[in-house]
């Protein structure tokens, strides 16, 4: 029985993450945080705030993980758990709008 949970469980995840806005979504968070880094690491002041805007771009579910430890990797963890969330929310309403 739990088989059949799990593949209901993971056939919903793969459909909300293969929709179409889901998948803008996840590019353009991928653009934002790809870009925050590219400004980040070369700016030579050490008072870039780019890492703010991929944060907000996956909030409120990027915002959750941001209290994590400070390091770079921690913003780009954050960012992509968050950005997954968001997506997985954002396919499940574009599917169930167009039921």
């Amino acid at each position: 029985m739990t088989d059949t949970v799990n593949d209901t469980v993971t056939d919903r995840l793969r459909h909300a993450l293969t929709d179409v806005f889901a998948l803008a979504y996840l590019g353009l968070c991928a653009a934002l945080l790809i870009w925050a880094l590219a400004v980040t690491l070369t700016d030579d002041s050490g008072e870039s705030m780019a890492g703010v805007i991929p944060l907000l771009a996956t909030a409120p579910a990027g915002l959750v993980l941001f209290w994590l430890p400070d390091h770079l990797s921690m913003l780009v963890l954050s960012v992509a758990l968050g950005a997954l969330v968001n997506a997985t929310v954002i396919g499940w309403c574009a599917r169930t709008l167009r039921r």
